[in-house]
């Protein structure tokens, strides 16, 4: 591996272990939160939609996860009141899965962390820099988007 590809790599599993491991750090030492890190994304993704909350199906296809997967996490995030399942209005077959507000307030903690590391990330750059950031994010994000829907049309 050339020296860029061989910083880049241990930069990226570098940031990606230690983005983990704060995020775990937080729950562990919030004194009311029972969920682990895939929870706590879970509950984020249904919080996107707001009051509209999401299928089943929609959660398992934004999050790459299987249908069978999200269903279970789904009903362990019901038992800890943290989401609610109510059959669609407009077709009885479907469930839709919003946050209970024990589920928004946590959705809300999770966004200020996330709010709050970006400003800290963010705070020493030049507008430069954070250009060129985003600039790199996106690229590194889009390559990423295009295996994942490889990956995706394979199992198909």
């Amino acid at each position: 591996m050339d020296p860029f590809s061989s910083q880049l790599n241990e930069i990226l599993i570098d940031t990606y272990n230690n983005i983990l491991n704060v995020e775990e750090d937080l729950l562990k030492h919030s004194t009311n939160i029972d969920l682990s890190i895939n929870e706590m994304h879970l509950i984020e993704s249904v919080g996107k939609n707001k009051n509209d909350g999401k299928t089943i199906s929609d959660l398992a296809r934004s999050l790459n996860i299987t249908l069978p997967s999200v269903t279970i996490a789904i009903n362990k995030l019901v038992k800890k009141n943290y989401v609610k399942k109510e059959k669609s209005n407009t077709d009885g077959r479907m469930v839709i899965v919003r946050l209970t507000d024990k589920g928004q307030r946590i959705d809300r903690i999770h966004q200020y962390f996330h709010n709050k590391m970006v400003k800290e990330i963010s705070k020493e750059m030049t507008n430069h820099e954070k250009e060129v950031l985003i600039h790199g994010m996106e690229k590194l994000n889009g390559f990423f988007k295009k295996k994942l829907s490889g990956i995706s049309s394979t199992k198909k």
